[in-house]
């Protein structure tokens, strides 16, 4: 099993970036695909992209495409979301997750077996 703990969240304005990673320890990052959620207040958890094992595949929701990059460093054990132009309602806890459906990054949270605590972004309009 792998552990995953996130950080880089925090408060930015509106049109503001920020960079969130997720730490894996325990089992290699490599068998895993990896994906960010995002939870806002009363708001169902919901996906926001996804990468495959390798990185060479990455999958988006239609609300952050062009606006947020995953990337991960299998080596390092990391897996970072990069969020550019971020948004009021950007608002939410955000997760990683580990998937043992490592070649196609899934979009569905129940294809994911691990999670980490999650991390704060608020932007401020």
């Amino acid at each position: 099993q792998v552990q995953l703990v996130e950080s880089g969240g925090g408060l930015v304005q509106a049109g503001g970036s920020l960079r969130l990673s997720c730490a894996a320890s325990g089992r290699t990052l490599s068998a895993y695909a990896m994906g960010w959620f995002r939870q806002a207040p009363e708001k169902e958890r919901e996906f926001v992209g996804a990468i495959n094992w390798s990185g060479d595949g990455t999958n988006y929701a239609e609300l952050v495409k062009g606006r947020f990059t995953i990337s991960r460093d299998n080596a390092k054990g990391t897996v970072n979301l990069e969020m550019n132009s971020l948004k009021p309602e950007d608002t939410a806890v955000y997760y990683c997750a580990a998937s043992n459906l490592r070649y196609i990054p899934p979009n569905l949270a129940s294809a994911y077996t691990y999670w980490g605590q999650g991390t704060q972004v608020t932007v401020s309009s």
